[in-house]
Parts: structure tokens; C-alpha cells; sequence
């Protein structure tokens, strides 16, 4: 390890140069840094924390090989740390007296205290922090710190209920029950992102430059890089598909014979999850990459191949909410009786719509326009402020779906009362959903027995289960048995 001592003129000046450059040093020694005033530590790989920074108080050149450990030094104003006088709320008023001092004592020791004391330089530091990772924490804000907590907690429990729930239904698993499983999931991988997202900053906060080499080079970033992408193309994909299903349905009630079956629905979910994987597994093989920013998205976009990999997302992101607001203004068509006046439901069904694509907007809009844009090369907007963006807009969907398309329906209320009167809970509540089931059991009957031909599910039926019961087929119905 090569070190340079310099001697200055004066006698009282010592001047220490510390050169590590191209070595294998994990750790800077606790003791002797107090005189180094240039520090060179190019193309040293391993150090990639730096110690206490009053250890480096006469410190005045750094050159390192990180960006982010010049952020230590933002700002650093030199000997103001070791200053008698910095004891004392009085500097500025000192520092305005010595010039006055000067100017009738020739002194060269008191022109020499005002250099020390009243003029400290700022310490120079390379190489600089770039645009995409300015000196500041993961989450830039600390608003967004307690948000991201917030949001992260809600979309794992909500999901997770759901998923629960659904899983553990003694209902006969159909097609949009099965869509809305692959729907929770994504939507908890997006959770599990945030929470992982939230954890580092919380566990890093002020020391982020020590740490931020560890976490965007290592396992920990690539893992929620790949979770974030998984879950948002396979919740994208998932929403689009579960929203045809709704139209096709529709469109297609008295036609039974081009009903979707399940078996058609997990042959297109797994092109989805095949998609969705191979769309994450990309930037880990070098199609783009998860280390370029602090909250791990694939924003590398250097080489070609890169930022066609970025626009192809972005591209198919706006694809499929254009499909989702089409089958929306289809099936509002669809529904609504020409003959009558609109009623309440129809108002309702518009206004559930409505909330549906809202979100839908919500969360791809402000993302695809800034995305794009980046895509491009012309930036609209700084990664600090994209912070906002993937807080308060990014996981609208993944904490919105489970209650819109689940939580808030009447089907998903009567299996989890159902389900909570195995435990012992919500014992009332349950009874009356029995007795519903029983009324429209032997309601079922009675029309059956009028009528013997074949069942077909009328627009009727569909007009009150498609957003009322959102998971729950039509023909999910107690079935009569034969006298």
C-alpha cells in the first residue's frame, strides 16, 4: 500500500497523502486518518464503506472510486469541526471582527487564524454523483418514508386476505375466481417490493452512501428489481385479461358454446406468467440492469438494446389500458336496456367503471408519460421526484385491485363471513348469507321446474353479477336435484 508524506515550509504544517489505489483494502484503519489531507482510492473495488467522517476532519482531495461515498463530503466545510471557536454561537461576528484587525496589524500569525478559521474551503471530491443517484436516502422524503410504509403494509394484507380467502372457498374454483387469484398475487409481489424498499431506507437512513454499493450491486436490489417488474407486467397482463373475460361473457351470454372455460384461462395465464418472468429475468442477464438507481427499477438505458427493452414495456403498458377503457365503454353498452330509462344500477355500474379505469389511469399514466420520456433520452423529470411517482402512483393498482375487483363485492363478503364462522367469528352474518343462498336455491328450483328446456344465462343476470359479484361466475348457483 503506497503513502506519500509531504512537509510543507512551516514547520507546524504536516500534509499526509493516503494512495490505496487498485488494492484489495476492505476497510480504512481507525486510527491516523486525522492528518490525511488527500485521499486516493481509485479502482478500489472493495472499499466500499468509509469510516466515521470525523476520523477525516483535515481531509481536502478525495478520489475515489464510488460516486456515492463522495456524498459523505457534500458540503464539508474544513477545520470548522476542530475550531475553538465553532464552541461558540458568536463565529460569524468573530470572522467580522478579524478583517478589521488586519487591516492595523501587519501580523502574519493573525492573517493566518483568519485563513484557518473564517475561510474554510470545500473539500473536493471525485468522481461526482450523477443524476441518477443524487446524495440523498432511498426515499429522498421523509413523507414518502412513512407512505411507503403505509402502502406497502396495505397491499400485502389485502392481497393476502384475498388470497386467502378465495383459496380456502368450498365454491367450485371458476374462471374469474381463478383470474382473481393471479390478480391478488402480483399485487402482493408488488407489497413485498415496497416493504423490501422501505426496510433498506429505514435500516440505511443518513449512512445511505456506506451503503449504497452493498444494496444496488447486490442480491438484495436484483431481487426487488425482479419482484417490481413480475408484478407489474403480470398485474397488467392479468387486468387486461380478466377485463376481456367480463366482455366476452357479455357479448357471448347465449352462446355457450364459446364460453371460457377454465381450462382456456390457465393456458393464457401461463403465457402470462411466462411473459412476466422472462420480462423480469431480462435486466439480470444484461438487458438493461436493476443497479442503476437506489429503488432498483431497470432504468439503465446505454445501449440500444436496453432502451428498446424499456419503450417495448411502456409501449405494451399503454396498450393494455387502452383495451381495458374499450371493453369498459363496451360493456356499459352492452348492459343498458334501450327500452327503459337508465335506473340506479346503471348508474352504479357506470360509476364502478368509472372507479376502475380511474385507477387504471392513475397509476400508468404519470409512469408511461415520464418513462417514456426517459426512454427517449429527454428526461422530464429527476429520480428524486420519480420517488413521488413510484410511492404515490406506481402501486395505486396493487393496493386498489383487491378491494375494487374482490373486497368490496358481494360474492367475496359471503365467503369470508363464511369462512370466519369456522373460526367461531361472524356467526350472524354468515346465517344470513345461508339463508340468501338457500332463498335463491329454491327460487332456482321453482324456475326450473317450469321450465325444463336448457339453461342459458340471460344479460340480466350478467348485468347484476359482472360488477356486483366480481370474482363469481353466473353459474355459480346451487344446483337443484332431481326429484
Amino acid at each position: 500500500m503506497p503513502i506519500t508524506v509531504c512537509r510543507r515550509s512551516n514547520q507546524d504544517s504536516l500534509c499526509q497523502s493516503l494512495d490505496i489505489t487498485a488494492t484489495a483494502l476492505e476497510h480504512l484503519p481507525v486510527h491516523g486518518l486525522e492528518y490525511i489531507q488527500v485521499l486516493v482510492a481509485e479502482k478500489s473495488y472493495y472499499l466500499k464503506k468509509l469510516p466515521a467522517l470525523d476520523k477525516l476532519a483535515n481531509l481536502v482531495e478525495a478520489r475515489l472510486t464510488y460516486p456515492s461515498h463522495c456524498c459523505a463530503f457534500t458540503d464539508m466545510r474544513l477545520k470548522e469541526l476542530n475550531s475553538p471557536l465553532a464552541y461558540f454561537g458568536n463565529l460569524t461576528s468573530q470572522c467580522d471582527i478579524l478583517p478589521r484587525k488586519q487591516t492595523n496589524d501587519s501580523n502574519l500569525e493573525l492573517t493566518v487564524d483568519y485563513e484557518y478559521l473564517c475561510q474554510p474551503r470545500t473539500l473536493r471530491c471525485n468522481p461526482e454523483p450523477d443524476a441518477f443517484n443524487p446524495c440523498e436516502d432511498i426515499m429522498g422524503y421523509n413523507f414518502l418514508r412513512v407512505l411507503i410504509w403505509f402502502i406497502s403494509v396495505l397491499a400485502i394484507l389485502g392481497n393476502a386476505v384475498v388470497l386467502f380467502v378465495l383459496l380456502t372457498s368450498h365454491y367450485k374454483l371458476t374462471v374469474p375466481r381463478f383470474l382473481m387469484c393471479n390478480l391478488s398475487f402480483a399485487d402482493f409481489c408488488m407489497g413485498i417490493y415496497l416493504l423490501l424498499i422501505a426496510s433498506v431506507d429505514s435500516k440505511t437512513k443518513s449512512q445511505y452512501y456506506n451503503h449504497a454499493i452493498d444494496w444496488q450491486t447486490g442480491s438484495g436490489c436484483s431481487a426487488a428489481g425482479f419482484f417490481t417488474v413480475f408484478a407489474s407486467e403480470l398485474s397488467v397482463y392479468t387486468l387486461t385479461v380478466i377485463t376481456l373475460e367480463r366482455w366476452h361473457t357479455i357479448t357471448y351470454a347465449m352462446q355457450l358454446d364459446r364460453k371460457l372455460r377454465l381450462r382456456h384461462a390457465i393456458l393464457i395465464m401461463l403465457g402470462g406468467w411466462i411473459f412476466s418472468l422472462l420480462i423480469a429475468l431480462l435486466p439480470l442477464v444484461g438487458v438493461s440492469n436493476y443497479i442503476k438507481v437506489s429503488i432498483c427499477l431497470p432504468m439503465d438505458i446505454e445501449t440500444p438494446l436496453s432502451q428498446a427493452y424499456i419503450i417495448i414495456i411502456l409501449v405494451l403498458n399503454v396498450l393494455a389500458f387502452i383495451i381495458i377503457c374499450a371493453c369498459y365503454i363496451k360493456i356499459y353498452i352492452a348492459v343498458q336496456n334501450p327500452e327503459l330509462t337508465p335506473t340506479n344500477k346503471d348508474t352504479k355500474i357506470a360509476k364502478k367503471m368509472a372507479v376502475l379505469i380511474f385507477t387504471d389511469f392513475t397509476c400508468m399514466a404519470p409512469i408511461s408519460f415520464f418513462a417514456i420520456s426517459a426512454a427517449f433520452k429527454v428526461p422530464l423529470i429527476t429520480v428524486t421526484n420519480s420517488k413521488i411517482l413510484l410511492v404515490l402512483f406506481y402501486p395505486v393498482n396493487s393496493c386498489a385491485n383487491p378491494f375494487l375487483y374482490a373486497i368490496f363485492t358481494k360474492a367475496f363478503r359471503r365467503d369470508f363471513f363464511l369462512l370466519m364462522s369456522k373460526f367461531g367469528c361472524c356467526k350472524t352474518q354468515a346465517e344470513l348469507y345461508r339463508v340468501n343462498n338457500f332463498t335463491a336455491y329454491t327460487s332456482n328450483c321453482k324456475t326450473d321446474s317450469l321450465y325444463s328446456g336448457p339453461k342459458k344465462s340471460s344479460r340480466g343476470d350478467l348485468h347484476l353479477t359482472t360488477f356486483d359479484g366480481q370474482y363469481l361466475s353466473v353459474n355459480d348457483k346451487p344446483a337443484c336435484l332431481d326429484n
